[in-house]
């Protein structure tokens, strides 16, 4: 890919980001149950939204799909988003070279070893070959003891279907497969419970 096709890969995505961010943000506070605002760092606590008579009376108006999409494992077995139907997900795009993602990752990790077993953990590392490559994610989770499943976005169909601008970026997806709320910029762990318990 040239560089005038890559720069236009970038605008749309950071454009598409964009309008998914305002769409999201619109939706998330006309929601009955108690909703997350998109946070901007590991200090931000996630606000729950108020009641609305409008969105009770059609919960179905507005849901966000979860885009599906191929990534593999360190065996190079590939995996779909679509695996873990039934199940709440909690996604996050991450890369070894990115500090504020390399901060929250022992928060994930804290959080995946108490209730791994109840919410799918999709940890998926953007590796484009050059300054992310699967080696050293896999170096990454290795040196530092990670249990938390990861994937590598080889082909960044992952990156590409969700608009990632930036990183680290995270979605909470419930177990109907439609996206709840999301936050980018490093969380914490508490932010991190407080998104799953509103895909639990």
């Amino acid at each position: 890919m040239n560089e005038k096709a890559k720069a236009a890969a970038f605008i749309i995505g950071f454009a598409l980001l964009i309008s998914f961010a305002v769409f999201a943000y619109n939706y998330l506070s006309r929601q009955t149950a108690p909703s997350i605002e998109i946070a901007g760092g590991r200090d931000e606590i996630l606000q729950q939204g108020q009641e609305s008579t409008d969105s009770a009376s059609d919960p179905e108006a507005e849901k966000i799909s979860a885009p599906d999409f191929t990534v593999w494992d360190a065996d190079g077995n590939s995996f779909k988003l679509s695996d873990l139907a039934g199940k709440p997900v909690v996604l996050n795009f991450w890369a070894s070279w990115c500090p504020p993602c390399k901060s929250e990752m022992p928060e994930f990790n804290e959080v995946y070893r108490e209730i791994g077993n109840d919410v799918a953990f999709m940890m998926v590392d953007l590796v484009d070959g050059q300054r992310e490559t699967k080696e050293a994610g896999a170096k990454h989770v290795e040196d530092q003891g990670f249990s938390f499943p990861v994937y590598y976005d080889a082909s960044q169909e992952a990156a590409y279907s969700y608009g990632i601008a930036s990183i680290p970026t995270t979605f909470f997806i419930d177990k109907d497969g439609y996206i709840v709320t999301g936050a980018q910029g490093a969380i914490s762990a508490e932010t991190l419970r407080k998104g799953i318990e509103l895909i639990k």
